[in-house]
């Protein structure tokens, strides 16, 4: 991802170890497809598997090596003959224009500092992404139960850091602070416009918060 960021490196094995299981929002947007299909921030490659059994070629691409590692090992362990898993920078796509006809952007996003970086990994998306064909992208809210009280604080804050946090990672001993951008529900629209692609359905879900959603989904196309 923009820029690379050593923390996704140093927690790729104890990540893999919870995120073993694609989401439902994932598997029922994939649902029926065909064609080359693309994961943005692919992680341990927990998507990967869905889309290469209903895409001829898939891609993965993650910014950390070290992650991108664990999904080629997984990869392989699953016996998927029809994925690739590169290091790449989200907003430098190594695709070709118009070669995608399906995406997934799953979390990531947010993890990528700087508005300006995050909407040219969007545009990046749009180029892949042939006429008509439709990505998923994902992204924690700002209004979710741990960040609430502080989204309601940041309200005074400029612009340009409002929604920014540093969220631990802690596990087999590790504290590692990571970059996530908190987003509202309007902030994530006008990104994705400003973009270039057009939104077909926006909401949010609940993944682990009790009482507000945590996560938002829109499902865009380009134009």
């Amino acid at each position: 991802m923009k820029p690379v960021r050593n923390e996704w490196n140093a927690i790729a094995e104890s990540f893999d170890e919870t995120r073993q299981h694609p989401w439902r929002e994932c598997l029922d947007f994939i649902a029926v497809h065909d064609g080359t299909g693309l994961d943005i921030g692919c992680g341990n490659g927990r998507h990967l598997a869905p889309l290469a059994e209903r895409c001829s070629s898939v891609i993965g691409l993650d910014g950390a090596p070290a992650m991108a590692a664990v999904a080629r090992r997984n990869v392989q362990r699953q016996g998927l003959d029809n994925v690739t898993v590169v290091v790449a920078d989200a907003t430098r796509l190594p695709v070709a224009s118009d070669a995608v006809d399906i995406a997934l952007f799953i979390a990531s996003l947010h993890n990528i500092p700087g508005r300006r970086h995050r909407i040219a990994a969007l545009r990046e998306l749009r180029r892949v992404l042939k006429p008509g064909s439709r990505a998923l992208i994902s992204v924690w809210s700002k209004w979710q139960d741990r960040f609430r009280m502080y989204s309601l604080r940041q309200l005074l804050t400029p612009w340009k850091t409002a929604g920014d946090v540093m969220v631990p990672w802690k596990k087999n001993g590790m504290q590692v602070e990571r970059f996530y951008h908190l987003y509202g529900r309007g902030e994530l629209r006008r990104d994705i416009r400003r973009a270039g692609l057009h939104i077909t359905r926006l909401w949010s879900a609940r993944k682990a918060s009790e009482r507000h959603p945590d996560n938002h989904f829109a499902v865009v196309t380009a134009r």
